[in-house]
């Protein structure tokens, strides 16, 4: 397959057949061959459709496209680079309805973000939430959002159909101090990234073009509470570039509940990786755990907002993740200007040590106080 071949396939309808619903991303080894084939592409009139297809994905400089069986069986000139293009999942579990939460759920008390907001509430920090969306509508959010992207329908608003990234949102941010919870970081700002479908399910192209849109909007934190087990060279290249442009990731380990196991992009050196603690402030029967986690926040059992209005309980490493992503914003509006590699190392020597016997010495739990007073040393 060469670059003729692939301008081809961008020309041509999405495809339909059972045997071509297989996304590759493509690459080209020389930029030159990229911006020549990015100007013969941008000639062709390619119309929007389905999720099958063809995406640019400029922040790594590929594209993605849907292949039959018999195009990926094709020679590949050595020119082109192909890689898979899956599908991963939010994470989260245990899901049940509750009633209104007032107040200060116990996670955010846990790690003692109340204390800190005399002195800091995340005032102008901006997290870009890579999720389902949110409900625009739950009066606990109404003060905490700006606009966002909705990367599946670019003409709507990221309204949530899911209900993981209303809840994530919620942990982060919500502040209905009167009438309904609060989050870590009541006065930070998420910019909701609608990249999984109803059923929390996305694809690697999705996340990408997902963390392009916060390195363009300017974000300081992008939390991913989602993850894979299949290393990605691709998604790995879109998670270095936000890195370097200064931007802090805060990823999910993944709920396997195994030792030495990180799902990507959380096992990827460039994020701040995250465990799940129960109330005993032990590791979480699911969460996974290991020298690849980086912190770990609580994550079993966390009540916050949902659709329409309302409250579940969650648990899983994804609730861990929202935790550590507000409490960073707390950090960022504190102390501003901090990199990345310095947020990662003020965290590491500031979390308090695990209770159990088989709770690892390297890791500990997300503490904002002790977190605040390591960047004033």
């Amino acid at each position: 397959m060469d670059r003729t071949a692939i301008l081809r396939l961008l020309q041509r309808p999405p495809a339909q057949s059972p045997s071509c619903t297989k996304r590759r991303i493509i690459h080209f080894k020389r930029r030159n061959d990229y911006l020549r084939f990015l100007q013969e592409w941008s000639e062709l009139r390619v119309l929007p459709g389905d999720e099958h297809a063809p995406r640019h994905l400029p922040l790594i400089e590929a594209f993605s496209l849907s292949l039959c069986d018999e195009q990926l069986d094709a020679p590949t000139r050595e020119d082109i680079l192909m890689e898979e293009d899956p599908l991963l999942a939010v994470d989260g579990t245990a899901l049940k309805q509750t009633g209104r939460e007032k107040g200060i759920p116990w996670g955010v008390q846990e790690i003692k973000a109340p204390h800190a907001w005399s002195t800091t509430t995340g005032h102008r920090i901006k997290i870009g939430v890579i999720d389902t969306g949110v409900d625009f509508s739950h009066p606990d959010l109404k003060h905490s959002l700006a606009r966002g992207i909705n990367l599946l329908n670019r003409a709507a608003l990221p309204h949530d159909d899911n209900g993981h990234g209303t809840h994530i949102a919620g942990t982060i941010a919500a502040a209905n101090q009167l009438r309904g919870m609060i989050g870590v970081a009541p006065r930070s700002t998420v910019y909701p990234v609608k990249a999984f479908d109803h059923n929390g399910s996305a694809f690697v192209s999705d996340i990408i073009m997902g963390i392009d849109w916060c390195v363009r909007s300017r974000m300081n934190i992008i939390n991913m509470s989602f993850g894979m087990k299949t290393r990605s060279k691709s998604l790995l290249h879109a998670v270095t570039n936000a890195f370097n442009a200064g931007i802090i990731i805060v990823a999910s380990s993944g709920n396997d509940g195994k030792r030495k196991s990180v799902d990507y992009p959380a096992k990827y050196p460039q994020t701040i990786s995250v465990g799940a603690t129960n109330r005993l402030r032990r590791i979480a029967p699911f969460s996974n755990r290991g020298i690849h986690i980086d912190i770990y926040a609580p994550g079993e059992k966390i009540l916050s907002s949902w659709l329409r209005g309302k409250y579940h309980e969650m648990s899983g490493t994804s609730m861990a993740t929202s935790h550590v992503s507000g409490a960073i914003a707390l950090l960022l509006a504190y102390q501003p200007g901090l990199a990345p590699a310095e947020i990662k190392a003020i965290m590491k020597r500031s979390m308090l040590p695990l209770r159990g016997t088989k709770a690892p010495r390297l890791t500990g739990e997300l503490d904002v106080m002790r977190m605040i007073a390591a960047a004033d040393r």
